[in-house]
C-alpha cells in the first residue's frame, strides 16, 4: 500500500478507513480484466499440484510464481522456513509445483508484515512480460480537498517512497472534480507524465479512465499500480504488472462480489471476531486493556493513559449498541492478550446506558474469572443504576466519575500487578 512517508512527501492527506478491505493481487488482476485493463496472463493456485496444472495450462517457460499475502515487499521477504523471497522466476510445471510447495501455508515475513509475517494462502502464476518502461500510478481520496487524486510517476517498479525522497519532481498529481468526472485532457496528461512513448499513450489514457471507473464504481479507497508498464512483443502496449486495491468497508452491502474475495486468513482472528459483534478492536503493544464507547473517546482514553505513564494494550470501541453480551465478548478479546495487567473501562452514557455496561462488566468479571484489576469510569445515562450494580457485585472494581484520576489508578494498578506477577 501507499506508504505514510510517501503520502507526507507528496503533500497528500489521505482519508483512510479504520478497516478497509484489501484483496490479493490475483483478485485485483481479475477485476482489472473485467474492466478491460491489460494484465499479464495468469491464474492462482492453492496447492502445489494445482500450481503444476496451472503452469501446464499457461504453456510457457517464462513464468513468475508470486506468493499471495497481503503485505508489500514480497520479493525481498523471506519465509518462516528460511526460504528466500516470495517472487520467483520459473521455467517448467515441475518447478512451479516445487516453488508453490515452498510458499503455500507458510508465513512470509517482510518489512511491512513485521516479524509475525503473513500466511501465504495462494500463489499467483503469471506469464513473464518484458517491459520497455515502468511507471507508477495510484488513485486515492485526498481528505484536504475532498477530491479523488491521481498520483503518477515516470519512475516505477521500485519503492515509491525512494522516488519521493530522491526525485520528488518525478511525482505528479491530478485532482478530479467528482461532479465532472475524469476528462480526456486529464487522461492524456497522466499518460504523458507516465513517460510512455507516443505510440503507447492513447492506450495508457484509456487504461487511466478505466482505473478511475473502477475507483468510483467499486467504492475503492485506493488503487495502486506498480509497475504500470509499457510492454514489448504483445498485443497490448501497456499493462498493469502488479496491483493493490483497497475498498471502503461502509460499501460492503453493495459490493458483495468484491467482498466475497475477502481472505480471513490475512486478518487477526480476534479482530475478525470483534467485527462480528460490532466491536472495533485493534491490538497494541501495552499492558492496560481499554474498553470505551466511541472512537474519539477511545483515542482520548489512550492518550490519558500515556500521559500518566501507562501503555494501552488495545483500542476497543464498543459503540452505541453495547449489551451485556457484547461487553463480555469485549473482555474476552482484551484478556486474550496475556500481557494485560489491568483493564480500564471508560464509558460515557450518551449512546449506551451505564447500567448495561455495568451489568456486562460484572457478568464478564465473574464468568471469566478476571484476576487483573478493573477500573471503571462511568458518566451519563443510568449512571446511578450502573454504579449500584458494581457496588452490589462484591467484586473489587474501582469506580470513578472523572477521567484523570481513573486513568492514574489504572496505571498504578497495572504497575503493581505486573510487579507482583514477576515475583
Amino acid at each position: 500500500m501507499l506508504g505514510a512517508a510517501f503520502r507526507q512527501r507528496a503533500g497528500v492527506r489521505v482519508a483512510q478507513q479504520v478497516r478497509q478491505l484489501s484483496i490479493h493481487e490475483f483478485r485485483s488482476a481479475e477485476l482489472l480484466r473485467q474492466y478491460g485493463v491489460g494484465t499479464p496472463r495468469g491464474q492462482a493456485a492453492t496447492s502445489a499440484d494445482e500450481a503444476f496444472e496451472v503452469a501446464k495450462k499457461l504453456n510457457t517457460d517464462r513464468l513468475v510464481v508470486k506468493a499471495q499475502a497481503l503485505t508489500g515487499g514480497r520479493g525481498k521477504g523471506h519465509f518462516d522456513t528460511g526460504f528466500k523471497s516470495g517472487v520467483h522466476m520459473c521455467g517448467s510445471p515441475e518447478e512451479a509445483r516445487e516453488l508453490a510447495g515452498q510458499m503455500l501455508q507458510h508465513k512470509l515475513i517482510t518489512k511491512q508484515s513485521g516479524p509475525r509475517g503473513k500466511l501465504v494462502s495462494a500463489v499467483y502464476l503469471v506469464e513473464r512480460v518484458d517491459a520497455k518502461h515502468e511507471a507508477y500510478l495510484s488513485i486515492l481520496l485526498d481528505r484536504k480537498t475532498k477530491k479523488p487524486l491521481i498520483i503518477c510517476s515516470s519512475e516505477g517498479g521500485m519503492n515509491i517512497e525512494e522516488v519521493a525522497e530522491k526525485n520528488p519532481d518525478a511525482i505528479k498529481k491530478f485532482y478530479i472534480t467528482p461532479s465532472e468526472g475524469i476528462t480526456d485532457e486529464t487522461c492524456q496528461a497522466v499518460s504523458e507524465n507516465l513517460g510512455f512513448s507516443k505510440e503507447a499513450q492513447p492506450e495508457a489514457a484509456q487504461a487511466v479512465r478505466k482505473l478511475y471507473q473502477i475507483f468510483t464504481e467499486r467504492d475503492a479507497t485506493q488503487i495502486e499500480i506498480n509497475p504500470f508498464s509499457e510492454v514489448a512483443n504483445s498485443e497490448r502496449k501497456v499493462m498493469c504488472m502488479d496491483a493493490k486495491f483497497g475498498f471502503d468497508d461502509n460499501a460492503s452491502f453493495k459490493q458483495k462480489d468484491v467482498w466475497a474475495w475477502r481472505d480471513l486468513s490475512q486478518e487477526d482472528p480476534d479482530e475478525v471476531v470483534a467485527k462480528q459483534y460490532d466491536l472495533n478492536f485493534v491490538k497494541l503493544q501495552g499492558n492496560i486493556g481499554c474498553l470505551v464507547n466511541g472512537a474519539g473517546l477511545a483515542m482520548a482514553t489512550m492518550d490519558v493513559i500515556k500521559l500518566y505513564g501507562g501503555d494501552p494494550a488495545n483500542f476497543l470501541d464498543c459503540g452505541g449498541g453495547a449489551t451485556p453480551e457484547t461487553i463480555k465478548k469485549a473482555f474476552e478479546l482484551i484478556l486474550s492478550n496475556k500481557k494485560v495487567d489491568a483493564i480500564f473501562v471508560n464509558i460515557f452514557g450518551g449512546i449506551v446506558r451505564c447500567d448495561y455496561v455495568a451489568e456486562g462488566l460484572v457478568n464478564a468479571a465473574k464468568e471469566l474469572g478476571v484476576t487483573v484489576p478493573i477500573v471503571a469510569r462511568l458518566q451519563g445515562t443510568k449512571l446511578e443504576e450502573g454504579q449500584q450494580i458494581i457496588r452490589d457485585s462484591g467484586l473489587k472494581i474501582f469506580s470513578f466519575d472523572e477521567l484523570d484520576p481513573a486513568a492514574q489508578k489504572a496505571v498504578q494498578l497495572a504497575n503493581e500487578h505486573h510487579s507482583s506477577a514477576k515475583k
